[in-house]
């Protein structure tokens, strides 16, 4: 049915390629038309290459395609299958065939259905080499990617700069999406522990450290005889008895020396010279050793016995 002058429109029923021996039009986006189109094609002079909107109005479905030959039956075209399902087609339904000229992609990203496609050693040079099977790409289509005797299923989910573009000779970034079966890994949940405060300790007061004394422990005797003088007293005391001594000495001193002046008949404002001087007492070491006890025997080196080497 021919709906314009300069436009080619025609409806066609649909049937997969694998109807004409030709299961190799699996792996692209080409179908098989009748010689009529081509005659209404070439009158039209359409720009090459040719590209074809197909609609399914009843499910609202709509897909782009290339052309591959003009040898069906008039009144038929064979599609690919996965194109058929695509559109939600079954064998001998009514499509609508338009003539379509679509811009070049620049930008398509990709979503694998399953995540196992992401294991393939390099994914998108196995995407350039299925997509020179096709001629154009349009947003919500699910292509078939065949790879190691596997069928790898992906959705167009964007493209540019319009909905549906075209892949002939063009320099195309792609990108892909997570795959439809991708899960995010489960985030562990916090641990209890970590919500308590942990409770403050208690810090000990610091101990007390002997100050050390040099010379203060006991006394030994090198005969082994027991010690009877009392234990010495610490350094620090001795020289606070001999500081001790030294200012007692310096107060005689001046005592004498006020003495002096009064014999001399010198008066001396401000001094107690009258009053007669107190008494400074010394304090004298005690002796180191003791008498010895009586009875007791006194120590005399080289007392022993004496032998000769003689005999």
């Amino acid at each position: 049915m021919d709906l314009g002058n300069s436009t080619f429109e025609q409806c066609y029923r649909c049937y997969p390629v694998s109807f004409i021996d030709k299961a190799h039009l699996e792996k692209g986006d080409k179908v098989i038309m009748p010689p009529s189109a081509l005659d209404r094609l070439a009158s039209l002079h359409v720009e090459y290459p040719m590209l074809f909107e197909l609609t399914n109005a009843p499910a609202e479905r709509v897909s782009h395609c290339g052309v591959l030959e003009f040898v069906a039956d008039e009144g038929m075209i064979y599609l690919p299958y996965w194109m058929m399902q695509n559109m939600l087609l079954q064998e001998g339904d009514i499509v609508q065939v338009k003539n379509a000229s679509l811009s070049k992609g620049t930008y398509v990203k990709l979503q694998p259905h399953t995540k196992d496609f992401l294991d393939i050693s390099n994914p998108k040079a196995i995407l350039e080499t299925t997509f020179r099977s096709y001629s154009c790409l349009t947003i919500g289509d699910t292509i078939m990617v065949p790879y190691n005797n596997k069928k790898y299923y992906i959705s167009i989910v964007e493209t540019k700069p319009t909905p549906a573009v075209s892949i002939i000779e063009t320099d195309c970034e792609v990108d892909f999406a997570p795959p439809l079966d991708y899960k995010e890994p489960e985030k562990p949940a916090p641990s209890l522990r970590s919500n308590k405060i942990a409770p403050e300790v208690e810090e000990e007061p610091p101990r007390k450290v002997a100050k050390f004394s040099p010379f203060s422990g006991p006394s030994r005797r090198l005969d082994g005889k027991p010690v009877t003088q009392p234990a010495t007293l610490p350094v620090s005391s001795l020289l606070k008895q001999q500081d001790s001594n030294v200012g007692d000495e310096t107060i005689a001193s001046k005592s004498s020396s006020f003495t002096s002046r009064q014999h001399s008949g010198k008066l001396v404002f401000g001094s107690n010279g009258n009053q007669p001087p107190k008494e400074t007492t010394k304090v004298a070491m005690n002796n180191c050793q003791e008498p010895p006890k009586e009875g007791e025997q006194k120590f005399q080196a080289f007392t022993g016995k004496k032998y000769s080497l003689k005999g």
